[in-house]
C-alpha cells in the first residue's frame, strides 16, 4: 500500500493471519525478523514512494514470508530489476529458504537463475497449450555460491540440459506437434470429402 510505510506494509499481513494467535509485541518482533531477513530493517519507516523497485521486491518478499507460508509461488519476482540487484535478491532468497525450510515454487525465463536457486526444474512447452516437456533434479549443494558454481562443471552440465531443451529438445517438439495437427486436419478434411460425396451419390 503507498500511503503504509514498510513496516506497517508487512504488519498487515500479519494482522491478518496472526491477529488472535500472536501477542503484540509478539507480532512486532516477528515482523522486524521478516524485515531483516530481507535487509529492509533500516528503511521500516520509509514509503514504497521513498525506496527503489529492489528494495521494493523485498518488501513484498517480507511480507509473504511474514505469513509462514508452506509454499511460497513466484512469478518473476526478480524480472524487472537490475543485474546486481536481482543477484542480491537471489542469494536472499537462498538464505530464506534455508532458514524457514519452505517450498518455494517460482516462475522464470532466467536459465542461470533456475539452475542456481533450483532443486528441481519443471521446463515447459511453448504456447497456450503447454504441458510438462523435462524434468531436471538439480543435485548441487547448499549454501550455493554463484562465483564458486560458475566454473563447477556439474552446474554447467545442468545448464547446457537446460539450453538443450529450449534450443533443440523444444523446436522437435513443436515439430512433432505441427505434425500431428497437420494430420490431424488431413484426416479430417478427407471425412469431410468422404461424406459429401456420399451424400452426392444419394
Amino acid at each position: 500500500m503507498p500511503w503504509l510505510t514498510v513496516y506497517e506494509n508487512v504488519e498487515l499481513a500479519v494482522q491478518q493471519v496472526f491477529r488472535k494467535t500472536m501477542a503484540k509485541q509478539e507480532r512486532k518482533d516477528w515482523i522486524n525478523h521478516n524485515l531483516e531477513l530481507v535487509n529492509m530493517a533500516h528503511a521500516a519507516n520509509k514509503r514504497p514512494g521513498e525506496i527503489s523497485g529492489g528494495m521494493a521486491q523485498r518488501v513484498g518478499i517480507a511480507r509473504a514470508l511474514a505469513m509462514k507460508p508452506s509454499v511460497l509461488l513466484m512469478d518473476e519476482p526478480f524480472g524487472a530489476l537490475d543485474a546486481l540487484t536481482r543477484a542480491h535478491l537471489q542469494d536472499s532468497l537462498m538464505e530464506i529458504q534455508q532458514e524457514l525450510n519452505n517450498t518455494v515454487i517460482m516462475i522464470t525465463h532466467d536459465v542461470d537463475e533456475a539452475v542456481l536457486l533450483s532443486d528441481r526444474i519443471i521446463m515447459m512447452t511453448n504456447g497456450p497449450a503447454a504441458t510438462v516437456g523435462e524434468d531436471l533434479r538439480i543435485e548441487l549443494p547448499r549454501p550455493r555460491n554463484r562465483v564458486t558454481l560458475a566454473d563447477d562443471p556439474t552446474y554447467v552440465h545442468y545448464r547446457q540440459e537446460v539450453l538443450k531443451f529450449l534450443y533443440e529438445k523444444q523446436r522437435k517438439l513443436e515439430n512433432i506437434k505441427t505434425r500431428k495437427t497437420r494430420n490431424a486436419e488431413q484426416e479430417e478434411n478427407a471425412d469431410k470429402k468422404e461424406s459429401t460425396t456420399q451424400a452426392a451419390g444419394a
